[in-house]
């Protein structure tokens, strides 16, 4: 497949056209040997000039406009790509806009709650989560997109109709629900241990950044921290407890180039504009209907139980800002609009309160 996807950008061609190329030319022109000549003919000859190609509508092959660029630069490229989900993702996905969130399996409550904030601030500002939903901090940071309502993203090492570790069975339903599931593994494939390493290079194709947050020395997040050096994507790493076993991974990571990670803020403000951020127009916010006031309200309530707490009693912008990790300048700016949406008021003292 890749010699062929090769040769068809070289001579500005399709795989249909390149299947009625004789054998004199795909001989004379890319310069093939005769054993795969050879292997190319039989096979032509077993399916015919035109054969049919029908695959299902949740399989995505190399030729297919979503196909992801970053599949093309992998040395070991994928056949194919079983999902389930929200299939507007794949434009994301096909241009490597996302953010990627691994770490250990067993990590310190601090790496937990560092990968949950991280996913909700990610989701928050509209870029897609993609992790591996491996127990730790894989799941925290799919749990954190979704609980900000973001649509994240898991590429796993199993069949789609298969859930490992078989806890996170309802955690893999919210994900296929609100995001999507992507894997190379065709229904009923034998799943190895290097199934779960493998995908690691898919999934870090599929990213813009790759963050590590806390993983020990023997960690398979640090195959992906050196795939994503060697694809060129940016990483960073969270700084961890030096004398936590669970940390000496991810710390180390700085020595190899990785950028520390302070504050979700510090991302964000490096990738820019997210592929899936929500752009009001003036018009709406000036002029918001009864059903988009009820939407605004609801969306806001349940990202998170203690936020809808804080609002009722009054919260400081610090505070808010705090709990969302985000900057009190971006956070301002939203709290403005909800108010004039009359989803919140402003109250003395730079606090806010449902309205």
């Amino acid at each position: 497949m890749v010699r062929l996807l090769e040769l068809a950008d070289r001579y500005d061609t399709d795989l249909a056209g390149l299947w009625g190329w004789s054998s004199a030319r795909l001989q004379a022109e890319p310069g093939w040997p005769d054993h795969l000549l050879l292997s190319i003919n039989a096979y032509r000859g077993l399916v015919g000039t035109c054969p049919a190609c029908d695959p299902p509508d949740q399989v995505l092959l190399p030729m297919d406009r979503q196909w992801p660029a970053g599949f093309k630069d992998l040395r070991r490229p994928p056949l194919r790509m079983f999902w389930r989900g929200n299939a507007s993702l794949l434009n994301a996905l096909g241009s490597g806009q996302a953010v990627a969130v691994v770490g250990s399996r067993r990590p310190s409550m601090h790496g937990l709650k560092a990968a949950e904030l991280l996913g909700e601030a990610l989701a928050r500002a509209g870029w897609p989560v993609v992790s591996g939903l491996a127990e730790g901090i894989d799941a925290a940071a799919h749990r954190g997109c979704l609980q900000a309502g973001g649509q994240p993203v898991a590429v796993l090492g199993t069949p789609l109709e298969r859930v490992y570790p078989p806890e996170h069975h309802q955690l893999q339903a919210d994900v296929a629900e609100a995001g999507l599931l992507f894997t190379e593994l065709a229904p009923e494939s034998k799943v190895q241990r290097s199934s779960f390493a493998l995908r690691n290079r898919l999934l870090v194709a599929l990213a813009r950044a790759v963050v590590v947050v806390e993983c020990p020395q023997n960690s398979g997040a640090l195959i992906t921290a050196r795939a994503a050096l060697e694809q060129g994507r940016a990483l960073w790493s969270m700084p961890a407890d030096v004398l936590r076993p669970s940390g000496q991974g991810s710390n180390r990571l700085f020595l190899e180039g990785a950028r520390p990670l302070l504050d979700p803020d510090q991302l964000l403000q490096t990738l820019g504009q997210a592929p899936l951020a929500e752009l009001p127009s003036s018009a709406a916010s000036r002029h918001p209907s009864g059903r988009s006031l009820v939407e605004a309200r609801r969306r806001l309530l349940q990202r998170d139980p203690m936020l809808k707490a804080m609002l009722e009693e009054g919260a400081t912008l610090q505070s808010l800002a705090n709990r969302l990790a985000r900057s009190p300048v971006d956070l301002a700016e939203q709290l403005v609009a909800l108010e004039l949406e009359g989803v919140l008021k402003a109250e003395p003292g730079m606090r806010w309160r449902l309205a």
